[in-house]
């Protein structure tokens, strides 16, 4: 029985506590338009596929992966001049004081996030798709009667072929650091298209 002068309080919904709403998920903004995640993964399934020697070197099937991906380079570099916001060369192609910068604040952890290409990643792009190109091209006339038999015209595409390599390397590396850095999945944003919206 309650005390004398005691009141009884009926809890209201003012007086009883709401259950914590969860947070909301981050919004998501389109960043990769579909051109752009085909390009990228039919290159990585291509490079893999010749370089690990998945096809034996020299032999057609690895001249028509080697052509296939000489028309990838060719279609992405239309496309840096004609695709979305993100896809073209001059959203992300930076000056090389820019990205030497970039890459002294990625060292102390100051690297700010960027929707497309943060200025090392657009350097990074330009590099693969050089050394690409060069690779295809000197692999496409160590097959012509020009160059046909040419030991050093051979050597030379697989030195290319080996650059490419340390640059794909260089690549992991820098996707990694910007998924520990940034907390977010960038392999996942490759794959959907979509980014977090905020920064």
């Amino acid at each position: 029985m309650p005390a004398e002068g005691a009141m009884n309080v009926i809890p209201t919904e003012s007086t009883v506590a709401a259950p914590p709403t969860p947070a909301a998920p981050a919004a998501s903004i389109r960043v990769w338009d579909p051109f752009v995640r085909a390009f990228h993964w039919l290159l990585v399934g291509g490079f893999l596929a010749n370089y690990l020697e998945l096809v034996r070197p020299g032999r057609y099937p690895h001249r028509v992966i080697g052509y296939a991906v000489l028309g990838l380079i060719a279609a992405r570099l239309l496309w840096g001049f004609l695709g979305p916001r993100h896809a073209r060369f001059i959203d992300f192609v930076r000056h090389p004081s820019t990205v030497w910068s970039h890459l002294r604040a990625i060292v102390t952890n100051r690297d700010g996030r960027h929707l497309g290409h943060n200025p090392a990643g657009g350097a990074m792009v330009l590099a693969l798709l050089a050394t690409t190109l060069a690779a295809g091209l000197t692999g496409w006339l160590s097959r012509t009667d020009w160059f046909f038999g040419a030991k050093w015209m051979e050597e030379t595409h697989g030195l290319l072929v080996n650059a490419m390599f340390a640059l794909v390397c260089l690549h992991i590396i820098g996707v990694l650091h910007g998924c520990w850095r940034h907390r977010e999945n960038l392999v996942l944003s490759m794959l959907t298209g979509r980014k977090r919206a905020n920064g």
